[in-house]
């Protein structure tokens, strides 16, 4: 898996948890990630994203 990471060096290197970096993977939301059975694969070069959770305390709630 030549320029390749795996969660737990992602997670390390960005430090955050190798469960968020999963979660992130399921929405899309890293780019070039790729999953190999039961594992996912992160580019070596990626960036972390951007965390898009609310911060702010204030839920809107959506009538959709």
């Amino acid at each position: 898996m030549n320029g390749y990471i795996k969660v737990s060096e992602a997670a390390e290197k960005w430090g955050i948890g190798g469960r968020r970096i999963v979660a992130l993977c399921n929405q899309g939301r890293i780019d070039g990630a790729v999953k190999f059975g039961n594992t996912w694969a992160i580019p070596e070069g990626t960036e972390k994203p951007k965390d898009a959770r609310i911060k702010s305390g204030k839920f809107i709630k959506s009538d959709k």
